[in-house]
């Protein structure tokens, strides 16, 4: 009889090498942007005359986001097993790579440290992560007792999708509560903003021109032309709530220039599904999507930048 008992060195050994496969840089980068931009933004259309700048709490904001994405990560690897089984065999979960153990040990150590490092802004930093970490263990729990969240895309986009405005709320309460973020009504509203950037990439990455029983795609359930409309939909409801918020046409010179960098971005996503439209090819392209994402933030931290006097 042989047992397998590991010692702790070995688990984080394991633990690192499912975030090296697992939680590439992209994600690393895409939390830095996010904190960045969403907390610039909100600056801007609610205290626009205060200078905006990354402070020490900004930092620490962006260093919880980054592990508490990991955190996501790890709860979706373990939340959708039974899929990766048979359309993603190679994930270290399915494979023995890491156990489940493993990963809900790395878990409690990460929500320990969010909202530790959280608290140190403030208390309602620390509740609002913590309500983060809860509601990604609730979706585990919401996933495995209901097949209809497990089986339909768009129901399960409706139940999960929560959590990003969930980790929105924490970056806006915490600039709140230390300084960088007044608490008007503009600043609720910039959520929407990367919502529809959030969104526009999601469905562009499930996206296929094959139908394809069994797998999780947005295609599967609104067809091809659905799908390209719900992705322009929400690039364009990104970059209209944008324009509402920040009113380029009231400033001139830089400032307008800059400000109008966000429609013009548009052009990405149409050329993304453009591109889709005329290819052979079965997969929706992802890098337009994700192009799209990334100098949107880009701009947005741009236009925090030099647009708050």
């Amino acid at each position: 009889m042989s047992t397998d008992v590991r010692s702790p060195l070995d688990s984080v050994r394991r633990v690192a090498r499912f975030t090296a496969v697992m939680y590439k840089p992209h994600y690393l980068l895409y939390g830095i942007l996010f904190v960045l931009a969403l907390e610039g933004t909100a600056a801007l259309v609610s205290q626009p005359e205060i200078p905006w700048r990354p402070s020490g709490a900004t930092v620490l904001r962006i260093v919880v986001v980054a592990f508490v994405l990991l955190y996501l990560r790890m709860v979706d690897e373990q939340k959708d097993l039974d899929y990766d089984r048979v359309h993603n065999p190679d994930r270290p979960l399915v494979t023995g790579a890491v156990s489940a153990g493993e990963l809900r040990a790395a878990m409690g150590a990460i929500a320990v440290g969010a909202i530790g490092a959280s608290l140190v802004l403030s208390v309602a930093s620390g509740v609002a992560i913590a309500a983060v970490l809860a509601y990604g263990v609730f979706l585990w729990a919401v996933e495995r007792r209901s097949a209809a969240v497990r089986d339909d895309i768009l129901l399960n986009l409706v139940v999960t999708y929560p959590v990003q405005l969930l980790v929105a709320a924490y970056v806006l309460v915490s600039a709140i509560d230390t300084g960088e973020v007044a608490a008007e009504w503009q600043t609720a509203a910039a959520v929407a903003i990367f919502a529809g950037a959030f969104l526009q990439f999601e469905f562009a990455r499930k996206t296929s021109r094959e139908r394809r029983p069994g797998e999780h795609l947005y295609s599967n359930r609104l067809g091809v032309a659905g799908s390209v409309a719900a992705i322009l939909g929400f690039a364009a409801l990104a970059v209209a709530v944008e324009l509402v918020l920040v009113r380029p046409w009231e400033d001139s010179g830089a400032r307008a220039l800059i400000a109008w960098i966000p429609p013009a971005l548009l052009l990405i996503p149409v050329y993304g599904e453009w591109r889709f439209l005329r290819s052979d090819e079965p997969e929706h392209p992802i890098l337009p999507a994700v192009a799209f994402v990334l100098a949107l933030y880009l701009a947005l931290i741009g236009q925090a930048l030099v647009c708050t006097t």
